[in-house]
């Protein structure tokens, strides 16, 4: 579904992505791994439209997007959750996500004047959406609840809720993980399953929780200083002598080879 090539992203003489490729098989649920300052922010920014490249190609289901904005991306199905989770707080949860799909009838003031029984049924429509949607998250109890509210755990299902008000193809999570206890995790990690399984949602996944990333990603992808530096699934990366030294760091390492010495 998605390949980028040779991907650069420069701020001034820093190389945020330096020549990165990847692609995103349509269906899979691809991890993206690497330590801090890796890039994996910068390329999923650049991938959405929220960076313009300094050089490089992404194509998406053969057309290419590149340099393309976030709103003409969320109409071709592309969408992104951030790493802090951008919630309207003062509106309910069940507000939040009837605010997602685009171009409905009560935004023009003309509409609102003569076609307010429509508005109504479009409202009514998209509550019930919302609220299905809630109920596939489990959350159906916060429907009424502020999002300003929730948990940081409970936020990220929100975000990933938004994502199911409209037709996406492929979603990129980041740190979905980050801030989020481990009951609420199993959770989200839960619904991304079933999305992929029952709705067919592609998924793209930072985040450092190997364990999270082992139970729901392969293939995982690993950068390390803007470019890719391994592919593979996640049982083949954690074996990886250049991932362990990059970013697993030299204590897995000794540990590994301790226990297979003992």
């Amino acid at each position: 579904m998605i390949v980028v090539e040779g991907l650069h992203k420069h701020f001034g003489g820093f190389r945020a992505v330096d020549g990165a490729s990847i692609e995103i098989a349509t269906g899979s649920i691809t991890g993206l791994i690497g330590p801090n300052g890796a890039g994996k922010s910068t390329l999923f920014n650049v991938i959405a439209g929220v960076y313009q490249p300094t050089a490089g190609r992404v194509i998406m289901d053969g057309e290419d997007i590149t340099g393309l904005p976030p709103h003409d991306l969320f109409h071709k199905g592309l969408l992104r959750t951030f790493q802090i989770a951008h919630e309207f707080s003062s509106m309910t949860v069940r507000e939040n996500l009837m605010m997602v799909p685009a171009g409905q009838l009560g935004e023009t003031l003309w509409n609102t004047w003569f076609h307010r029984g429509r508005i109504a049924r479009e409202e009514a429509e998209l509550a019930k959406k919302a609220d299905d949607v809630l109920d596939f998250l489990t959350i159906s109890h916060l429907a009424d609840e502020r999002a300003g509210n929730l948990s940081g755990g409970q936020k990220k299902l929100l975000e990933l809720g938004r994502t199911m008000m409209v037709d996406a193809k492929i979603v990129f999570l980041d740190e979905v993980g980050a801030g989020v206890n481990r009951t609420l995790l199993n959770t989200i990690g839960d619904a991304i399953v079933r999305l992929n399984k029952e709705r067919g949602y592609t998924f793209c996944v930072i985040e450092h929780d190997m364990d999270f990333i082992g139970r729901l990603c392969d293939p995982v992808i690993v950068m390390a200083e803007g470019k890719v530096l391994a592919k593979g699934s996640a049982d083949s990366i954690m074996q990886n002598e250049a991932v362990i030294e990059a970013y697993l760091g030299r204590g897995l390492k000794n540990k590994a080879k301790a226990e297979a010495e003992a």
